[in-house]
């Protein structure tokens, strides 16, 4: 929160700047008296170039603002990627009766997955073979997981905690021994994962 305010603040200082020092020009012009003001002194040159910098600094601004946001949202999506054959083996778990497993992008994509499989996780009893699965997966994706905690403290030092979170609790999942034990690390896996998805970029 704090490096978004000062990158916020170098941002906003020469777009201030331009707009004080604009202003203060076309006052100065509106109180010239004499006939010859517009021709024989530079401040509506001045003026121009205050607006023209102005618009300028805050065109360049938004423009770096929305590739930051991009490149933020593309790393975000990385890191749920790494995830997906985990979602994907709870999923497949707890499906009811005739019912579709999620498709890829929504397991990488909406967070609204996790809040529906935590709400499954209380209501369903996960099968042996399913809590292998499960395990299994856990085990394939831990070096992953564990490997993009660089990326993750590339979006802000909160996603980077959550991402550690994450990463213990895929380890636990990988390392449970009985059905207890798989249950209590799925469901600090996708709260965990509920905390990542809800922080801002």
């Amino acid at each position: 929160m704090k490096s978004r305010n000062i990158n916020r603040l170098l941002l906003l200082t020469p777009l201030l700047l331009f707009g004080v020092v604009g202003i203060y020009f076309f006052v100065v012009f509106l109180a010239a008296s004499t006939e010859g003001a517009l021709e024989d002194n530079l401040i509506p040159e001045l003026i121009g170039f205050c607006l023209e910098g102005f618009f300028l600094v805050g065109l360049f601004s938004l423009i770096q603002r929305r590739q930051e946001r991009e490149r933020k949202d593309a790393l975000r999506q990385s890191l749920r990627g790494a995830l997906r054959e985990i979602l994907s083996r709870l999923d497949i778990s707890m499906l009811g009766n005739y019912a579709e497993p999620a498709s890829s992008q929504a397991l990488e994509q909406d967070p609204k997955i996790v809040a529906t499989l935590i709400i499954k996780l209380t209501e369903h009893d996960i099968d042996l073979e399913n809590l292998r699965n499960i395990k299994a997966a856990a085990a394939h994706s831990l070096g992953t997981v564990h490997d993009l905690i660089p990326v993750a403290a590339q979006l802000s030092a909160g996603h980077m905690r959550w991402w550690l979170s994450i990463s213990d609790s895929v380890r636990h999942l990988s390392e449970a021994t009985d059905k207890a034990a798989m249950a209590f690390a799925a469901h600090k896996f996708l709260a965990n994962l509920g905390e990542f998805d809800e922080l801002d970029l």
